[in-house]
This record gives C-alpha cells, structure tokens and sequence, in this order.
C-alpha cells in the first residue's frame, strides 16, 4: 500500500468485468458539452456496492467519477442523480468532504438514465474487511470508529441555508412519511417470491412502527445512507478525505442518518446473517458497540436519545428492505451477479432483528 495504484487497482473492475457503457455516444454527447472525453484508458469501474455504477474516466484530461443507477428496472424515486449533483453542487463549501458536481445529464438518452459526472478524490474505501497492515489492530478500529461518529456529526453540523440547501427535500413529517414509504416500497419489494415469515414480519414491524412513532427532531442535512465504505480514506492515515453517495441526501431529523448507520453496524454477538451483510468491519478488534457509538454521537450533538429505539426500528425495517429491493432485481433477472441469490434471506434476517430492536432484545 505504498503507492497509489497499489492502492486503488483492487477497488477497480478490469476493463472486461466492468458493465459496458455506450463510451463513443458519450463522447459525442461530452462534446456538445463543451467537454473532452478521453477513451485511453479505457474507464474502469469501481468494484463493490450493490447499486450504482461508477467508473473512474478521464474528462478533459483529468480524472473524474462518471456515475449513473444500476440497470434494469428501478424503484420509483430511487438513485435520483438529480438530487445528488444538486447537493455536491453546493454542499463542498460548507462540507468540504463532499465531492464538486462537475455535470448533469438528466436525460435517459444517452446512457440509458441519467448520469452525473463528479470530482475525483483519491483513497481507499473499506467495505467489510480492514486492509491487511491495519487488520486486528484494535487502535484503527477504534480511529475509523470515531471517525465515522465525527464526519457525521460534522455533516449535521451544517446550515442548510449556508449550503444553499435549504429547499432540499421535505422536513416536515419526515419520520412518518419514511415510515409509509418503506412500508409501501416492502409490498411492492416482496411481491412473488416473500416467504409467509417474510410477509408477517413485515405486517408486525409495519404496525409496531404507526404505533410507536415519536415526534421529528431538528431537520438537518442528512446523507440517507451514511457508512464506512462511502467514506474515503487516506491510504496512509485512514484520515477521511471525502463522502461519497448522495443520492438520497435529504433534510430531516438527524437520528435517522445516525440509525442508518447503527443498520449496519455489526458486532460480535450478533446473529450470523448481521455478520452476513458484510458491509462494516466493526465486529472487529477496536470497534465500538452500536450503543457507545450513538451515545458518542449524542455527546457531539447534543441529541436526545430517549426515543432513539423508533429511529432504530425504522432504519432497520429500511436496509431489510433494500436488500429486498436488490433480490427482487436479481429474482426478475434484472441482474445475473450470483451474489445477489442470497439477499432474499438476509432481507427476511434483517427483519427479524428489526423485530428484536422493537422489542429491545437489540440496541
């Protein structure tokens, strides 16, 4: 890991795993831009996630991040590039992590939906492994703990009016109105292949949620789907040197962002599907638990976690559903990557712990 390429060549798909893009339209279309796209190298795209895709390009001779949804069908209001490139075209004043917007294509023409093209940070992500010189070392779990507590808090620190944002989504309700959304987007997500567990979790999580609902907190800047491998680090250091993903990026209250983050955030003891989601190291040495981990949030914000197990439950209910999403994808043969045959039960597993957070057998 002491260069740049040794660090980024395994975070990047060869040219031929890489999904194949309309490269020469693009060009064309660039062009009426104002913009040069360069062919050599050929793009590249960025390995990991289950959603979007990424690839490192070269616009006007320098590199940049061309990112676009995934194919196939999509769910309504999902991977919204518009929404995103309106964030990054602002929010990297206030928020100096977040990467420029360099250009918007709303258009479906060109690559088959719209694509955004952004700036270009360099360091490595980490999914659910830590890089084999930091891995078992209990100080770096204990670093990229507090880091990842630290940037969110840095982020629900900013003035939406100061990032001229203050427009961005809808505050008002936004606990209930994410509570009838996921609902919705499970029925529509399970259709064809739920098992009767899988239904009856979720009509029981669904009324827990319309019953235990508390009142919004202060709207904030949130990211919707902030965790470890959307922030960039330094090779050397593993110091954050940007925020990656903002296509759900919204204002509401900032709990929910921190329970996004508690959604995936493994520990030891959790049941083997939890360590099955492979998204975060922290069941590893170092790490914190997810309770000293919102309780190190509350210390930075000032937040009140006395109705946090309803921001839990949610957010939960919400990643059992995007796995639910993505194996219903891969059920309607809108993608052939085998590692999504498993999702369906991980999303059913994920439920059950959602339940378990209900009934405060989890934190």
């Amino acid at each position: 890991m002491n260069t740049a390429i040794e660090v980024e060549s395994p975070q990047l798909r060869s040219a031929q795993d890489s999904v194949a893009q309309d490269w020469t339209r693009l060009a064309s279309y660039l062009a009426t831009q104002g913009l040069s796209f360069d062919p050599e190298p050929a793009p590249r795209q960025f390995a990991g996630g289950f959603a979007n895709l990424n690839y490192l390009v070269r616009i006007d001779g320098i590199k940049a991040v061309l990112r676009r949804p995934p194919m196939g069908p999509l769910p309504p209001g999902a991977y919204d590039m518009g929404r995103e490139s309106k964030i990054l075209s602002r929010l990297h004043e206030q928020f100096p992590l977040a990467p420029r917007a360099l250009h918007l294509c709303p258009a479906a023409n060109i690559l088959g939906a719209p694509f955004q093209i952004t700036e270009y940070r360099r360091g490595i992500s980490i999914r659910d492994t830590l890089p084999p010189p930091f891995a078992g070392d209990a100080a770096v779990g204990r670093q990229l703990g507090a880091t990842m507590i630290d940037v969110l808090s840095q982020l629900h620190r900013v003035n939406p009016v100061d990032a001229g944002l203050e427009d961005l989504g809808k505050p008002q309700r936004f606990l209930e109105r994410a509570v009838e959304g996921w609902i919705k987007r499970s029925n529509l997500a399970v259709q064809g292949w739920a098992t009767p567990r899988t239904l009856a979790l979720i009509d029981e999580l669904s009324a827990w949620m319309r019953t235990n609902s508390v009142p919004d907190g202060a709207a904030v800047l949130l990211h919707n789907d902030f965790k470890l491998d959307n922030i960039l680090l330094d090779p050397a250091t593993l110091a954050p040197v940007a925020v990656l993903d903002w296509d759900q990026g919204t204002r509401g209250d900032g709990l929910f962002d921190l329970a996004t983050l508690l959604s995936y955030w493994t520990e030891p003891s959790d049941p083997d599907f939890m360590h099955q989601l492979q998204q975060m190291p922290t069941a590893q040495p170092g790490f914190p638990t997810r309770l000293e981990a919102a309780q190190a949030y509350a210390a930075s914000t000032g937040r009140d976690l006395s109705g946090f197990r309803f921001h839990r439950v949610v957010a939960q209910f919400k990643t059992a559903i995007i796995f639910a999403q993505l194996y219903a994808r891969w059920h309607a043969g809108a993608t052939k990557e085998d590692r999504f045959a498993l999702l369906g039960g991980l999303a059913e597993g994920l439920l059950e712990f959602a339940l378990d957070i209900s009934a405060g057998r989890r934190f």
